[in-house]
């Protein structure tokens, strides 16, 4: 089965300095049609204006991914790490029994796009940990995110793979599905054809009881693909 999340009908907020849409519930937008994919709970697409940032604020058992698109994450958080996450930069903060941490967006003329991602972990509680990493896009499909950290990949508490998918146009990339797991695809940008269903930037895509996956770029792509229990 597929369904695919239109980027229009996102759920949005609107602060003036941040500007937000949604793939599912967040915040004041609320649809029980849309309360996440399996594990996946949170996909918020954020932009926020120069010198403008999310003041200290708290989470608890949860894993929070931060994946920027463009400028730089100003992130301080209540264990120490102070650190700054620049464009192409992937960062996991597993919340635990608690942190507190603040992300700003450092300059003074150019806007932060990021991506906020929420993953309800397998392990609730436990100390609260930091990663951060570059990864080399060797290949379509590349590894980020793995429950076991295996070859160097950020290491999250959830039987649950994050991959970054980058297509040229024109390219296509075949992967045989397992009936068991669902896929998750959020499109960064660009426009694809995955299993005979058009997405443009910014759409999403769930994909169940597929046994096959078959994805063509109409032109350059960058997503982010989710394999989920």
């Amino acid at each position: 089965m597929i369904t695919v999340r239109k980027a229009a009908e996102r759920g949005q907020a609107d602060f003036g300095w941040l500007k937000s849409r949604h793939t599912f519930s967040f915040g004041n937008y609320y649809d029980p049609r849309y309360m996440g994919v399996s594990a996946l709970r949170v996909i918020n697409d954020d932009r926020v204006t120069p010198g403008q940032g999310f003041a200290t604020h708290g989470h608890r058992d949860m894993e929070i991914i931060s994946y920027v698109i463009s400028g730089t994450i100003a992130h301080k958080d209540s264990y120490g790490h102070v650190k700054d996450l620049p464009a192409g930069e992937f960062q996991l903060m597993s919340a635990g029994s608690g942190i507190y941490h603040s992300e700003f967006n450092p300059s003074a003329t150019e806007p932060l796009h990021f991506l906020q991602i929420w993953i309800q972990p397998a392990i609730t509680g436990g100390v609260p940990g930091y990663q951060q990493k570059a990864f080399a896009q060797t290949e379509a499909l590349t590894a980020v995110v793995t429950p076991d950290g295996r070859d160097g990949t950020l290491q999250i508490k959830q039987d649950v793979t994050v991959y970054r998918l980058i297509l040229a146009a024109s390219e296509q990339l075949t992967l045989p599905l397992t009936s068991t797991r669902t896929l998750y695809l959020h499109l960064i940008g660009g426009e694809l054809e995955l299993n005979g269903s058009k997405l443009s930037t910014s759409d999403g895509i769930s994909i169940t009881d597929e046994q096959l996956l078959t994805v063509n770029a109409n032109n350059d792509v960058e997503a982010l693909v989710f394999d989920l229990p």
